[in-house]
């Protein structure tokens, strides 16, 4: 797993998203109300629906398209529906660096 430095905290805003791409891959980080970062696949398994652009509520995202309700924790969409998304480790160093894990190798943050 490969580690990057992709921001500083304080370029994050509570409850909003904001978009990486990494090697055409494009990730949402969400600042929860609690200061916690989270980081999930932008794209809605149902019908690729761009998370970053849901409601946050708790520790879920809503789908913009037909309101999927997807775990920021762990990327898994709730019942009655059924699906997942990749969510990535994500942590906050002392300086306020934001580090995220990604497991393929050389990918550079855009």
């Amino acid at each position: 797993m490969t580690e990057l430095i992709v921001a500083h905290v304080s370029e994050f805003q509570e409850r909003r998203s904001r978009v990486l791409k990494l090697e055409g891959i494009e990730i949402a980080v969400f600042k929860l109300s609690d200061g916690s970062l989270k980081a999930i696949e932008n794209s809605c398994p149902h019908k690729q629906g761009k998370l970053s652009e849901g409601m946050v509520c708790d520790h879920h995202v809503y789908c913009p398209l037909h309101d999927w309700k997807i775990d920021l924790k762990d990327g898994k969409v709730q019942a009655p529906d059924d699906g997942c998304v990749t969510a990535f480790p994500i942590r906050v160093d002392e300086l306020g660096n934001v580090h995220l894990s990604v497991n393929l190798p050389d990918m550079r943050a855009s």
